[in-house]
């Protein structure tokens, strides 16, 4: 039996309540799986689509998106690897259930959140956006890909232990160096999921996203 690139990872696919609206690819973080955040997308977008994915690599049994070394650093070989092979998936997923990557918006917590982050800068086409929780710099790119066109909501902790904030403001610059609508929103928390998480990234994807994405 021949693997397509559909089969790179073990996903969940809900088809939209209301035809035009968004889809949701849905990104874990370490230790989570395809089901982990389809509650926070049901609260940001009850109507939009949804393509949850399962990271492919283990870390003492968890699931995570790619390697890294220790905490805050990563394996950038990695990194670039599986960033590629989720683009193919994507563009695979894609063909087979019919939505646009223009209409195509992650929805990333921690690790997922940075591996949207290396998505964005490495292949700017495959998404219209993103919601990206908790993330920090994937990559300190060679030079800056063409993201305009592209909008992106940062949500960080102002007390996050693994995530120092020079860190967010950085990769938010990197992003609009590249030419994104970046908005960098700050939690009153650490680096777990807020309500406060809910509220902004419901509001912000409301205003960029097809009309009544939030119902």
């Amino acid at each position: 039996m021949t693997m397509s690139a559909l089969d790179l990872h073990v996903h969940r696919w809900e088809p939209p309540a209301e035809s035009g609206a968004p889809t949701l690819l849905l990104l874990h973080g370490t230790g989570g799986d395809e089901n982990d955040l389809l509650p926070l997308a049901r609260m940001v977008a009850p109507v939009a689509a949804v393509l949850s994915v399962r990271g492919n690599v283990l870390e003492q049994g968890m699931p995570r998106f790619f390697r890294r070394l220790r905490e805050g650093v990563f394996d950038l070989d990695d990194l670039h690897r599986r960033t590629a092979a989720l683009g193919e998936f994507l563009a695979a997923a894609a063909e087979r259930y019919g939505f646009m990557p223009s209409n195509l918006y992650a929805l990333g917590f921690s690790n997922g959140a940075n591996i949207a982050a290396s998505l964005l800068l490495s292949q700017p086409t495959a998404l219209a956006g993103g919601i990206l929780i908790r993330a920090m710099v994937p990559f300190e790119p060679e030079r800056a890909p063409d993201l305009s066109g592209r909008a992106v909501l940062l949500s960080q902790g102002r007390n996050d232990p693994l995530i120092p904030p020079s860190s967010a403001q950085r990769l938010a610059e990197i992003l609009e160096t590249a030419g994104a609508d970046v908005e960098l929103a700050w939690q009153s928390g650490g680096h777990g999921l807020t309500q406060g998480d809910v509220s902004v990234a419901r509001r912000w994807l409301g205003q960029r996203a097809a009309p009544r994405v939030t119902a």
